[in-house]
């Protein structure tokens, strides 16, 4: 059975390809998720004062607790609004949940996480209030554009096909 959870984790585009290689993963798609205005393109949300999150929409099998797994591999937990070069409240990190059976899962796991760090871990676990996908030229962005900017190091992509 396949089940959907919001991963906002900087910019999309990496995540977007990183989750995607994911064996669990059957389907990504980048968007907005948790702003406060309609229908936000990317310049709105680039400015950084409509209150969405890059986030990617992703559709999975198996556990939960894996997927999020995986994903903490490839953010900074305990950086407010900014992921590597990335700075702005678009790009904080977030998992957002329309299950409301989730929230504990998601809870569980980022108290597993904080024992890795000493610095407290500052990723939402809220549940999802919006999503706008975004446009089509951000989908399967670095698939597309291959030498593209990502955050995220080219050898995580490798061990993520491992996952």
């Amino acid at each position: 059975m396949e089940k959907v959870i919001y991963l906002a984790g900087g910019c999309f585009w990496g995540v977007e390809k990183y989750m995607g290689i994911l064996a669990a993963v059957t389907h990504t798609e980048v968007g907005f998720a948790n702003g406060h205005t309609k229908n936000p393109s990317y310049e709105d949300v680039y400015k950084g004062d409509t209150g969405y999150a890059e986030t990617v929409k992703v559709t999975y099998t198996g556990s939960l607790d894996h997927v999020l797994e995986q994903f903490y591999k490839i953010i900074e937990p305990t950086t407010l609004n900014r992921q590597a070069d990335d700075v702005g409240s678009h790009y904080r990190t977030g998992v957002y949940f329309t299950n409301p059976a989730e929230e504990a899962v998601i809870a569980r796991s980022l108290k597993k996480l904080q024992e890795e760090y000493d610095k407290p871990i500052v990723t939402e676990n809220l549940p999802l209030k919006n999503y706008y996908k975004a446009d089509e030229y951000h989908q399967k962005y670095l698939d597309k554009n291959p030498e593209g900017y990502c955050h995220i190091p080219d050898y995580m992509y490798e061990e993520a096909g491992k996952s």
